[in-house]
């Protein structure tokens, strides 16, 4: 039947999403694309690559569909092209975490032992509600203007040593960062722990936060 001549086809296409997922570095560019768009000069430095290399891949997530382009100017600002593209990337990190004890093993190493409090979206909100707490955006400040969990303020963590006058030191203060494999903000809770601090952090990030309906201050996108 010509409809299965023609079927290898359409998954061949189909394959170009995942074949454009398949590898560390641009599954690192969506990451940051997620928080807000990027022109190349820009998202390379923030990824540790160079401009050739960062601009390679960003072609190749176009050529899938997961990228799409303006113009500012001169500049050409890459960003995510849909919420879907979004809520595909927290599904794949939700799939290979579970699926893989692999990942759990070097999100460990990565993110350093297990000694800061987590706490969940609602019991975030609840606390906020009550005024048990102020919440903390220690990413850095450019995605923060982009979109932010409401009432949150921005200490970047690179500023956060040296801004610790700015919060009170008798309430719990909640940080939170890019998302669930973001160091930002185990880092954040350990110095201001240090410090004297009651601080706890959100067990995930912005990206989970806006793939589960909560506010946001304004679109990431």
């Amino acid at each position: 039947m010509p409809e299965r001549r023609l079927r290898p086809a359409l998954y061949e296409l189909i394959a170009l999403v995942g074949k454009a997922l398949g590898n560390g570095k641009r599954l690192e560019l969506v990451d940051l694309l997620v928080q807000r768009p990027y022109a190349v000069v820009e998202l390379a430095q923030a990824a540790g690559l160079n401009v050739t290399t960062t601009s390679a891949h960003l072609q190749t997530l176009k050529h899938a569909g997961l990228v799409s382009t303006t113009r500012d100017g001169t500049t050409i600002r890459y960003r995510i092209a849909s919420d879907a593209v979004a809520a595909l990337y927290g599904q794949l990190l939700t799939v290979a975490s579970t699926q893989m004890a692999e990942v759990d093993a070097a999100a460990r190493r990565y993110l350093g032992p297990d000694d800061t409090e987590e706490i969940s979206r609602d019991e975030l909100l609840r606390r906020v509600s009550a005024g048990q707490a102020i919440v903390v955006d220690v990413r850095p400040s450019s995605e923060y203007e982009a979109a932010h969990i409401p009432k949150a303020v921005s200490i970047p963590m690179d500023e956060l040593e040296s801004r610790l006058s700015e919060l009170p030191p008798d309430q719990e203060i909640v940080v939170y960062c890019r998302g669930v494999y973001c160091s930002f903000s185990h880092d954040a809770v350990r110095l201001l722990n240090a410090h004297g601090f009651h601080a706890t952090r959100l067990a995930d990030g912005i990206l989970e936060w806006q793939l589960a309906g909560q506010p946001l201050s304004s679109p990431i996108r």
